[in-house]
Parts: structure tokens; sequence; C-alpha cells
């Protein structure tokens, strides 16, 4: 990414961090330009960078990695299979006559395994974003869905999913279509399939459009990624009837991974390189698929039916708690 497309898509609290950089750039080229050594310099102020850095992203609002996650220069669905995937051959088409691609999948390789990956897809710019609709899928996305992970489940390939989505499409021909039939039969039909399902939020989960995708035996979740029933924005406007108090609702709603891990909603929190996903993609990549790797072969030596009893009771146990009664105090 060139100097200007970054300061471009800049987020503010990574402003300092860009200034600094800036700063560090322009010094090492009027050293160049003058021929002069400023090696210890310049690794001072690295130093100084990494730190700030550190500093930064340690200490993010719900907010502040909501706006990470939606970051235009995030890595998407396709942006992680290119990277991971041996192999890749995109399937289209619900054979139903609609081919959504705000949700795309396929047949790949991972490590030398045969899988089907499929995840909701955004677009990169305004004009791919229209075209995908801004990764919220219609009914015909998860129905495409469903056939993949069928066909996977029949020849006996495990099923990666990369969640990634607002929430699913709710204009009224996405109702007139049976979107709420939709993604409650890939409930369903998810907790069924005997192949290893994994389940990773890359970016934003949003609503009941991530968990058409979402049922797993693992879930996993990208360090700086949301997940949450509603937006914060939504969640405000419901609530208080103003939009503008989504920095509140965010706090309120625990969309952040290290709240899900706590609460026992997500398995593993996958960490990102320094600076996040989007500023070093490919160590992302890496990472994600070090730790999908891992969990394929733990996955792969359980048998069927105990995978399925254990994904079974890993979503009936989310939400659960006990309430206790107060204690009685004696009275004279």
């Amino acid at each position: 990414m060139s100097k200007n497309e970054r300061r471009t898509f800049l987020l503010d609290f990574e402003k300092p961090l860009w200034e600094l950089e800036a700063r560090i750039e322009q010094i090492r080229q009027l050293a160049e330009e003058n021929n002069v050594d400023v090696s210890e310099q310049i690794a001072q102020l690295e130093n100084r960078a990494e730190t700030l850095r550190q500093e930064i992203f340690i200490a993010l609002t719900p907010s502040q990695r909501l706006q990470l996650a939606r970051h235009p220069r995030r890595p998407s669905t396709l942006d992680y299979i290119q990277a991971i995937a041996d192999e890749w051959f995109e399937l289209h088409g619900d054979r139903g006559g609609s081919d959504d691609p705000a949700l795309v999948g396929g047949v790949a390789r991972l490590g030398g395994r045969p899988v089907v990956i499929l995840g909701h897809q955004k677009g990169r710019d305004t004009k791919d974003n229209v075209a995908r609709n801004f990764g919220m899928p219609a009914p015909g996305g998860y129905r495409k869905a469903i056939r993949l992970m069928e066909h996977a489940n029949q020849f006996g390939m495990p099923i990666i999913t990369f969640i990634d989505t607002p929430g699913a499409w709710a204009g009224v021909d996405a109702e007139k279509l049976g979107q709420g039939e939709a993604i409650a039969f890939n409930l369903r039909q998810m907790f069924s399939f005997d192949v290893p399902i994994i389940c990773t939020v890359i970016g934003e989960g949003g609503s009941g459009g991530a968990l058409g995708i979402g049922v797993g035996d693992q879930l996993l979740m990208l360090e700086h990624a949301v997940y949450t029933v509603a937006t914060p924005e939504a969640c405000a406007a419901i609530l208080w009837k103003d939009a503008k108090k989504s920095p509140q609702a965010a706090v309120a709603l625990k969309i952040t991974s290290s709240d899900l891990k706590e609460l026992g909603i997500i398995d593993e929190i996958i960490p990102e390189p320094s600076g996040a996903a989007h500023a070093k993609p490919l160590e992302a990549a890496a990472l994600l698929k070090q730790t999908l790797l891992k969990h394929l072969e733990e996955l792969s030596m359980l048998s069927p039916e105990k995978r399925k009893a254990l994904r079974y009771q890993k979503f009936r146990k989310i939400g659960v708690f006990l309430e206790r009664e107060p204690a009685l105090t004696a009275t004279h």
C-alpha cells in the first residue's frame, strides 16, 4: 500500500503513529540524499514507533476495535483464501437460480488436505461493495453456502468458514425470498454434518447473518474482530433512540474477542500482527493458517459422533448462567 493510500484509510487513533513513521521516512530520505549515517537515530525512532504501536493497540476501546474490523484494507475472505490455500477452485450458484457475490466458497487444499472454504465477502471500494451488497448475503447466498457444505459432508472434506458481515440483507425482497428460513435451515444442517467444521470471525460478525455459517466444532476469532447480536449503532438507536451513543453500546454488548473468550462463546483468539491485520496481511494469514491446521488435526482425531455431540453441547451452553438467590438475613 502506498503512503498516500494508507493516509486515506487512516483511523483517528493511528494518526500519531503514522506521523512518527512519516518523520522516520523523511529523515531516512534526507540522510540518503546527503550521504549521512543516521542509522542509530533511525533505530531509536523505530523502537519508539513500535512501542507507540503496542501502546495504541493494547488500549483500544470496543468502538475502536469495531473501526478496525470494518477497515477498508482489512483482509477479506478471498484475500485469506489466496494466501493460505495450496489450491483453490471457486464454486458458484445455489442451484436455484441465484449466485450471491456477498458469500463466496469453493474447494481448496489447506496443508495438503482437501477442504471446502466459504465466507462473507465485502468489497474493497464503493463500486465493489455495491456489487457485493457490502457483504450482506441474500437468501441465495445462504443456500449456496449450504449446498457447498453438503458437498463437503458428502465427500468427507472439513468445512472452513470465514465470518465478516454486518448482518444478513434485511431488504423486503430478502424476506420475500425466505431469509429467515434460509438461515434457520443452515443452522439445523450444520449441527448434523459428520465432518469437522471450523468457523473464524475475521472482521465483523453481525447477527443472524454471521450465524448462518457460524455453527462449528471450533469458533475462532481474530484479535481485532468483533462478534455481536446487533451493530452498536442499531443497539443505540433501539435502546436510547440515539445512534451517536454507539460507543456506549459497543461496551455493553461485549463485542471484542477478549470479552467473548471470557464469556465462553469463542474457543480461541488468533493474534494479529503488530498494527493489526490490515497493516501486515501476509503475517495475519500465516497466523490464521497455523491455527486452522492445528484445530483440523485435533478435530480429525475425534469420531463424527463425538464431534457432533460436542458441537451440540457447545452451543447449548452459550448464554447459560446461574442466578443465585440473595442470602437470607436473620431477624430478631
